[in-house]
């Protein structure tokens, strides 16, 4: 893959979905604002707007396994997630395995100051960047 420039990323939520922007080139990734969604269907225009401002190459979902590598029943939901993002805005989307991001993610913000940086926003979007720079490690430039 040799697509370069920003790519960003999501942890999908039926509440919140996280969100990460990271460029290939240097393998790194930031956390951007988590987006509310309903019952996993989020604001739209919100996404839009995020394409447009950002305008990635493509865009990486973390998918949730179980840790034998099976899906589960909430894969069906990130793979819907999926298919809409493609179908309303053409955007490639890509998936990478999430296991255990948010555990790092929790960890990773507990480190960094304790209880008062775990809030659910954060864990979302500190998640996404975890996933995006997982595909970056796994799909080097």
């Amino acid at each position: 893959m040799s697509d370069s420039g920003n790519i960003l990323a999501f942890d999908y939520g039926l509440k919140s979905i996280g969100v990460a922007v990271g460029q290939r080139l240097t393998g790194s990734a930031s956390t951007l604002k988590a987006l509310k969604a309903q019952d996993g269907i989020p604001d739209w225009t919100q996404i839009e707007k995020l394409l447009a401002e950002w305008q990635p190459a493509f865009v990486v979902v973390g998918l949730p396994l179980n840790m034998d590598g099976t899906e589960q029943p909430f894969t069906a939901r990130v793979h819907k997630f999926c298919n809409r993002l493609h179908g309303r805005f053409g955007v490639k989307v890509l998936t990478q395995d999430e296991r255990l991001t948010t555990v790092d993610a929790r960890a990773d913000l507990f480190a960094q100051g304790g209880f008062k940086k775990l809030s659910k926003d954060a864990v979302d979007c500190w998640s996404a960047k975890l996933i995006l720079e997982s595909f970056f490690d796994n799909h080097p430039a």
